[in-house]
């Protein structure tokens, strides 16, 4: 039900907004299910891991914050 929800929030946000708005924030939540993993799973993930999750955040931050 969960997922099924977020999917009809992201259809309904590029309806109102413009794709390269609404694309970052969906693909943060990558980056903000890593961390909370982290800090309330415990999970260690690994050097590599970290590296590629850092790429995807600073990827966001690079479209979020364009001209």
């Amino acid at each position: 039900l969960a997922t099924g929800a977020s999917w009809v929030c992201y259809f309904r946000a590029l309806q109102i907004g413009k794709a390269s708005q609404v694309a970052p924030v969906d693909k943060f939540s990558l980056v903000l299910v890593a961390v909370f993993a982290f800090v309330f799973l415990g999970e260690c993930p690994s050097g590599q891991e970290w590296l590629g999750i850092v790429l995807v955040a600073c990827g966001v931050l690079v479209l979020a914050f364009k001209r």
